[in-house]
């Protein structure tokens, strides 16, 4: 059965300070500002520059959240990491804090490894931390980890820990390959999320549940709004608006721009700031693409105003 509206989460970027701190105030701020507009929060994502941060500096801002009075049931912190012990202090600690999930990286260092390494290695970080809350939601990236997760190597997860692998973030870029994901996984307590907004409305089509896209964070309404109408007549018109936006952001490199476009419509320019080796858009290439983006209409309202409570 097709569901009635998607979801869509956004790997919420982080801020820093000057001295390359997460700044957590903005951090909160930012996530109150996604949260309401509709949007989950998979934060530490690949593009909250999470794999450039600490075990520790991540505990601080999950509960920074938490403290800050975000809904744990609308946050699923990436937790993987090269060790199994970090991936488990992480993965705990969002369990405890009554996440809705945890979204887990391969260990992704070491290349050509074997579907048997890594089943070893989710079955000893779902072992160690031992809690039936536990819900994880693997992500597939391979143009980034080069270490992808087979079809055979899922069934063989969702065999052996039932309940506990609950989804899929499907960030290979390739439509067939999440077709495949949701041909075969569905509709069977498994939820396939596309990993750009480019897939949504083909994936909700197809029986996913929505999207975790980077550009959730810079137009979190617009594409929330596809999801909640995605089977209205003008669904097609909706998705190729998103389109457009996606594409001006993916001309430039898609972190720098995104955190561009915050600093831009928040006044705060310290959005612009990124942990190397990660660096900022220069001045000529910011204006470019503001430029670009304000010809679309396009608006982050409110994005940077505080929010409490």
């Amino acid at each position: 059965m097709s569901q009635v509206s998607g979801d869509v989460w956004s790997p919420v970027i982080t801020p820093f300070d000057a001295d390359l701190a997460p700044d957590e105030q903005r951090f909160v701020a930012h996530c109150q500002w996604l949260a309401s507009n509709g949007v989950g929060l998979a934060v530490f994502g690949t593009n909250s520059e999470a794999n450039s941060m600490t075990v520790a500096e991540k505990q601080a801002l999950l509960q920074a959240l938490v403290d800050g009075g975000i809904d744990p049931a609308r946050v699923m912190p990436g937790t993987g990491n090269c060790a199994i012990d970090d991936c488990v202090s992480l993965t705990r600690a969002a369990v405890e804090a009554g996440c809705a999930g945890v979204l887990m990286l391969p260990p992704f260092y070491y290349k050509g490894v074997s579907d048997e390494g890594l089943f070893r290695y989710y079955s000893e970080v779902i072992n160690r931390v031992a809690d039936s809350r536990l819900r994880i939601y693997l992500y597939h990236i391979p143009p980034v980890t080069q270490v992808p997760l087979s079809l055979e190597l899922i069934e063989r997860l969702r065999d052996a820990f039932p309940g506990i692998i609950a989804g899929i973030k499907d960030s290979g870029g390739d439509w067939a390959h999440t077709q495949a994901l949701t041909e075969r996984f569905a509709g069977q307590d498994f939820a396939v999320y596309a990993g750009s907004e480019r897939f949504l409305l083909d994936t909700l089509r197809a029986g996913g549940a929505g999207c975790i896209s980077a550009t959730a964070n810079v137009n979190p309404a617009a594409i929330v709004e596809l999801a909640r109408h995605w089977q209205e007549g003008d669904a097609d018109e909706r998705q190729q608006r998103l389109n457009v936006v996606r594409d001006l952001f993916e001309t430039y490199p898609l972190i720098p721009a995104m955190k561009a476009a915050t600093a831009y419509f928040s006044g705060i320019d310290d959005w612009r700031r990124l942990r190397p080796p990660l660096v900022e858009l220069d001045d000529q290439r910011t204006a470019e693409l503001m430029s670009a983006l304000k010809a679309t209409g396009f608006q982050m309202q409110g994005v940077g105003e505080a929010r409490h409570g």
